[in-house]
């Protein structure tokens, strides 16, 4: 990656966690989950809101998140690629983004599906910190399972 890429990719991360898009837990959700990466002490709770017509909207994702800058960041762009989408049409989004920041840097994240996402891939050179910027993801899986078991 040169240096000019990555130090945008940095300004992204900064950008994101000083500015965070989607913060602050709101109303209505059908499930709010905490996750805690015991390791560094990161903890983000997180609200998922579908929408009501049947169809697996994603309405709103609200959540509060405490620790480094790569997980705040996470949260934030995570938000932002799937509020307003399909949970199946951002499956493919989920997938990818996990599949390259556990790649420790042999997949490279694809700006076209993950957005922002790619700001955060410096991340899969270090496994301690995927774990960090995995977090937010794993809590928004965790909360799509409980809105689908209370909708039976």
């Amino acid at each position: 990656m040169s240096t000019h890429l990555s130090a945008l990719y940095t300004e992204l991360v900064i950008e994101h966690d000083k500015r965070p898009l989607h913060a602050g837990l709101r109303e209505p959700f059908e499930a709010e989950v905490h996750h805690v990466n015991p390791t560094c002490g990161d903890e983000i709770t997180l609200r998922l809101h579908l929408s009501e017509d049947g169809a697996e909207r994603i309405e709103d994702v609200s959540y509060d998140a405490v620790g480094c800058a790569m997980s705040r960041a996470s949260a934030s762009i995570m938000a932002d690629l799937l509020i307003g989408h399909g949970v199946e049409e951002v499956e493919p989004v989920r997938t990818h983004f996990e599949q390259a920041i556990g790649s420790r840097g042999r997949i490279e994240g694809d700006e076209e599906l993950i957005g922002d996402g790619v700001a955060l891939m410096g991340a899969a050179k270090f496994p301690a910190r995927v774990k960090c910027v995995l977090m937010p993801w794993k809590a928004y899986q965790a909360a799509l399972v409980e809105t689908r078991a209370l909708r039976g």
